[in-house]
């Protein structure tokens, strides 16, 4: 019995190398199957075990993870730094959103390109300007203190406002066209799961983002929490076109309404994340007005 739950335990709970090597052959075996192995294949059976493994061994080593994560935290002088450095911690960020922005918006501008679609167009102009508002604020934190000037801080948190109102007026737009043409988006699977790789990322990065309560009091951190969040909801919007498109072509009804009730909702929550940034940045510059001329009167 012993030598049972020691083989079942080397099994769920296998080294962390052996784990490295397990789950993307697991899920890119799955991946190949789902792509260019017929359903019956011996191949894709194997896959499907493996995969089903491979996410078993995921779920149960969370909790060494966690207990990693923990250690390095308490041990390693650049982690804490991450977590204690509010400025170098909004400049990791910006720097890494921002080289994925642009790789973004870079394979919707090809998909354009290859596909002649005006949708693929507008994503890619909004993911450059989404770019270029990061790029914007990470010269921001590059040039000073985060918390000094504030006043400046709210005057580019609303700027990123009204930028992303006028982005977002602009692309329910298009999106009211597509839907009113009832037109469909032309492209393979692989474009499909790279636009779902990037909607897994932009909301962890938003979920992570939106953990940090104690760096609220910084106007940059809160508009790029506000364009990490635009990005996410709108990267749902163009991942459900393009599976519908990609794998249910045939029933231009269902993608009508879907993506109708998805790109309203979507555009809806932007607009309204947009106007509160700029109402909220607004008052605050008043406040600071007010209590500057306070100041200068005494």
């Amino acid at each position: 019995m012993r030598q049972i739950r020691n083989i079942l335990h080397r099994l769920l709970f296998p080294h962390w190398l052996f784990c490295i090597l397990l789950i993307p052959v697991g899920f890119g075996m799955l991946l190949y199957s789902f792509l260019a192995v017929p359903e019956n294949e011996t191949v894709a059976y194997v896959s499907y075990g493996l995969s089903a493994y491979a996410l078993v061994v995921l779920c149960l080593g969370i909790p060494r993870v966690i207990r990693f994560w923990k250690n390095v935290k308490a041990n390693n002088l650049y982690v804490n730094r991450y977590f204690s450095d509010l400025q170098f911690r909004v400049k990791l960020s910006l720097y890494g959103s921002l080289s994925v922005n642009l790789l973004y918006a870079a394979l919707q501008l090809g998909s354009g390109i290859y596909y002649h679609s005006a949708w693929f167009y507008a994503l890619s102009g909004y993911y450059a300007i989404l770019a270029t508002m990061r790029f914007f604020l990470l010269k921001e934190t590059r040039n000073g203190e985060l918390g000094k000037n504030i006043f400046l801080e709210y005057l580019h948190y609303r700027l990123c406002g009204v930028l992303l109102l006028i982005l977002t007026l602009a692309l329910s737009v298009i999106a009211f066209y597509i839907v009113s043409q009832n037109r469909g988006f032309e492209h393979n699977e692989i474009i499909t799961i790279a636009m779902a790789t990037y909607t897994f990322f932009a909301f962890t990065m938003a979920v992570i983002n939106l953990a940090k309560k104690k760096n609220r009091q910084s106007p940059v951190f809160s508009a790029v929490r506000c364009i990490t969040m635009a990005a996410a909801v709108v990267s749902v919007l163009s991942l459900e076109a393009s599976m519908i498109s990609a794998f249910g072509r045939e029933d231009q009804m269902f993608r009508k309404v879907m993506t109708a009730s998805t790109g309203a909702a979507v555009c809806a929550a932007v607009l309204a994340m947009a106007v509160f940034m700029i109402v909220h940045s607004t008052g605050e510059i008043r406040k600071i007005k007010r209590k500057t001329a306070e100041e200068s009167e005494k």
